[in-house]
């Protein structure tokens, strides 16, 4: 496989010089036809062409810069240009060229629409985009476009988004604007709280561009979907996906399902997603993953078998965990530690003195501050308990409830840390 990454590489390169050095008496069209080529390779697993593109990008910025506008009357070449700026192309060359190109109403209309989405203006970009059939425009420029729609309507018309993203993807198969626009549907499926349209869009792209260099991006918005639609997604779904990977690339998606699920405090998905970390779990040495214990038994941390919980995590060792799982770890302890502590029973407690009645109305001020926070603290806490990770507390039951406390209490730790969690990568 090295040496197959290694003679592509070698392929690309070369194609590379040959355009820079050709570059003068290349028509743009034919630059661009180079482009597209090498994207191909990137959909089909070719991580040595990722940089090329951006180096191919580089070369036909300064080549069509350089252009006359007379060059752009040749329909191909106008094309693309179109594709070019829907590529990622240089915002201020388009400005310049679009600016000196005599057009038809309507392509002067995309190609502003185009300068203002490489300028970062999706709103302007957005309000001529959306008017745009992708399926009316040429071939070549129809697919991109439709997954620049998708892009700058994600936010304030998601339903129009996944349109597009069909669009794209049946107007382009195979190429690497299906495997973003595969990608894109992720998270827009989970806005929409489409469970069908997760699975369906997850399950396609890893039978086709699991080897993409982008589907680290793809695993990322997955398991933030799934985590999203915990309430109504189906765990095998997840398991179907897996299916089709090596078992270090499932380890990693049950390894980040069981983090996340951990920070939102989903035990059902935690649990569900720690046991099959476990299995999963051995790392490059062929120990367990110190994640992968830590998760397992953050699932288990206030069952019956807490003992075991507790010299589990005790056991992990610390170092070979990052920052913030180091931060998962101690409050998990905490709360293995808070179950076992031994509540307080009222009779051993020491009988206060009768208090003296006193007049009820108490101007707002004397009111004790303590007591609010406290009450702010134990409502606070009551909401980070889902149903699934309630404990059975009977009313009037002194020793329940207290226990109770202490586990509002922990929990509600972990909420203090989530902001720091959030930000952190998974090693």
């Amino acid at each position: 496989m090295r040496a197959v990454a290694r003679f592509a590489a070698i392929l690309i390169t070369g194609l590379v010089v040959e355009t820079g050095a050709q570059a003068a008496s290349m028509q743009p069209y034919q630059m661009v036809r180079s482009l597209q080529r090498v994207q191909d390779r990137i959909a089909d697993g070719d991580h040595a062409a990722l940089p090329m593109q951006q180096k191919l990008l580089g070369i036909i910025d300064s080549r069509i810069r350089k252009a006359d506008p007379a060059d752009f009357s040749d329909p191909r070449n106008l094309q693309a240009l179109l594709i070019y700026g829907l590529s990622g192309g240089n915002p201020k060359t388009l400005e310049l060229l679009f600016s000196r190109l005599s057009l038809g109403a309507e392509e002067a209309r995309l190609g502003e629409a185009i300068v203002r989405y490489a300028l970062g203006d999706f709103t302007a970009a957005r309000s001529v985009l959306q008017e745009i059939d992708p399926k009316s425009l040429p071939p070549e420029v129809g697919p991109p476009v439709a997954l620049v729609s998708a892009t700058v309507t994600a936010r304030d018309n998601p339903l129009f988004a996944v349109r597009m993203l069909d669009e794209a993807r049946l107007l382009s198969p195979g190429t690497l604007i299906e495997e973003a626009a595969l990608r894109r549907s992720i998270p827009l499926a989970a806005a929409l709280k489409d469970t069908e349209r997760l699975a369906r869009a997850s399950e396609q792209y890893v039978r086709r561009f699991l080897r993409s260099p982008y589907a680290t991006q793809f695993v990322d918005t997955f398991v933030a979907a799934v985590v999203e639609l915990h309430e109504t997604v189906d765990p095998s779904m997840v398991d179907e996906v897996t299916a089709q990977m090596s078992d270090e690339q499932a380890r990693i998606v049950y390894l980040r399902l069981a983090r996340k699920s951990a920070i939102e405090g989903y035990e059902r998905l935690l649990a569900f997603a720690s046991q099959k970390a476990m299995a999963y779990g051995h790392d490059a040495d062929g120990g367990s993953d110190p994640r992968a214990v830590l998760y397992a038994n953050m699932a288990s941390v206030s069952s019956d078998n807490v003992d075991d919980v507790l010299t589990a995590l005790n056991s992990i060792d610390r170092h070979r965990l990052s920052k913030a799982d180091q931060e998962l770890l101690d409050a998990a302890v905490a709360i293995a530690k808070a179950v076992l502590d031994e509540p307080r029973h009222t009779s051993a407690l020491v009988a206060e003195p009768q208090p003296k009645l006193v007049d009820a109305r108490l101007p707002d001020e004397e009111i004790s501050d303590e007591d609010d926070s406290s009450a702010e603290i134990a409502e606070s806490a009551a909401s980070l308990m889902t149903p699934e990770a309630a404990d059975p507390v009977f009313p009037g039951d002194p020793e329940n409830d207290e226990a109770d406390s202490y586990l509002k209490e922990m929990r509600s730790k972990l909420d203090d840390i989530d902001a720091l969690l959030g930000k952190e990568t998974v090693q």
